[in-house]
């Protein structure tokens, strides 16, 4: 992670920041982050995707001096949509192996429900009154203070090929790993170099040399960055690390077992249960990948005989996963961390616009399953 910091260090940040105000300008730059997160958080998960672009946020909030979560709430509803919601994710890709559903269809349809209604919630969320009312700062040592001449800033070229590194490794494990199965070694090196602390630990080894003695740079002072870094991000490690401690403590207290337990004999669509199974589960886990799976195996049986399209039951578990974020998820902490919220305000920012990604998911499940009746797919 010390390397998203470097990367500010370095001018980087500051001029894919820059050709994005240039292409978009300061009123379309909600637009820009909904779209680069979206494209971004398809094959990678919310905490990784979060880290490679949080720092292109900040530095677009200097140079627009917008406030922190007019630029950063779009990025994050984004990330949370495409990360809960679709495959290649490992929640919905587990789900739709215990539905027989099809990946690829899965996805399709998923498309259409997922990125309409995470693009106007992103774009309409920062509008909202208690919203805009909140007004918190960068944290220290996360973005460079310095503003950089032209001359100063690497080309656009390698800042956005250092940026999308570890997005292309990840992305091409994923697609690996759907198109081709088997035991080999290339197989095993691709999914390897995919897994994400191996590609953020390259695109640092990359990003220490491109932006360090390619351009000039002392070894002294890119180590310096780093230190920086690591000392900005030590406390959130921290508390990213205790969020998700305490989320396996429930789990293996056996929460999740009592909640199937306890909802075998609902009579209800298997579509809203199966939503309303994993949103209870992310409520008491806070993982939103072990209320997939588990809100599954609940559905499962009233799946047979019911003529509901198994990808619309995996996009149906998906969504229910989202709501609901709060103290127990380390995504939750953060996003807190990150834009320096209290929790209570984190509570409203976040926990609230999962709870509307849910709700409107369902919804948006709900209609797809009529108009895949109606078309006879």
């Amino acid at each position: 992670m010390p390397w998203s910091a470097g990367y500010g260090d370095s001018g980087a940040a500051q001029r894919i920041a820059g050709r994005l105000l240039a292409v978009c300008g300061p009123r379309w730059v909600q637009v820009a982050m909904v779209l680069t997160a979206m494209l971004i958080g398809v094959t990678m998960f919310y905490e990784v995707a979060f880290v490679i672009i949080v720092p292109i946020a900040f530095t677009l909030v200097r140079a627009t001096r917008a406030n922190l979560l007019w630029v950063g709430l779009p990025m994050s509803i984004a990330l949370s949509t495409m990360h809960s919601f679709l495959p290649p994710h490992p929640g919905p890709t587990a789900v739709a192996a215990t539905f027989h559903a099809s990946v690829g269809l899965t996805l399709f349809y998923g498309l259409f429900v997922a990125v309409p209604i995470g693009a106007c919630i992103a774009l309409l969320r920062p509008r909202l009154p208690f919203v805009r009312a909140m007004n918190p700062s960068i944290p220290k040592g996360l973005v460079s203070e310095r503003v950089f001449e032209d001359d100063e800033m690497p080309g656009l070229g390698w800042s956005l090929s250092v940026a999308l590194l570890p997005v292309v490794l990840i992305a091409g494990a994923a697609v690996t790993d759907l198109a081709a199965s088997g035991d080999s070694g290339p197989l095993h090196f691709v999914a390897f170099i995919g897994s994400a602390p191996i590609a953020l630990l390259l695109t640092l080894l990359v990003a220490v040399w491109a932006f360090g003695p390619r351009i000039g740079r002392g070894l002294a002072e890119v180590g310096a960055s780093c230190k920086e870094a690591a000392q900005a991000m030590a406390m959130i490690l921290l508390v990213i690390g205790a969020g998700g401690a305490f989320k396996n403590v429930l789990v293996e207290g056996g929460i999740s077992d009592y909640i199937k337990d306890a909802t075998d004999g609902w009579s209800v669509s298997p579509i809203v249960l199966a939503w309303l199974i994993a949103a209870i589960l992310r409520v008491a886990l806070g993982s939103a990948t072990v209320a997939v799976v588990t809100a599954s195996g609940v559905a499962l049986p009233l799946l047979a005989g019911s003529g509901v399209h198994p990808e619309v039951m995996v996009l149906a578990v998906s969504c229910g996963s989202i709501a609901f974020s709060h103290v127990n998820d380390p995504g939750f902490w953060m996003f807190k961390e990150y834009f320096n919220l209290s929790v209570l305000d984190a509570i409203k920012a976040r926990t609230t616009y999962t709870t509307v990604l849910a709700i409107l998911g369902l919804g948006g499940v709900l209609v797809l399953e009529r108009v895949l009746d109606a078309l006879n797919v």
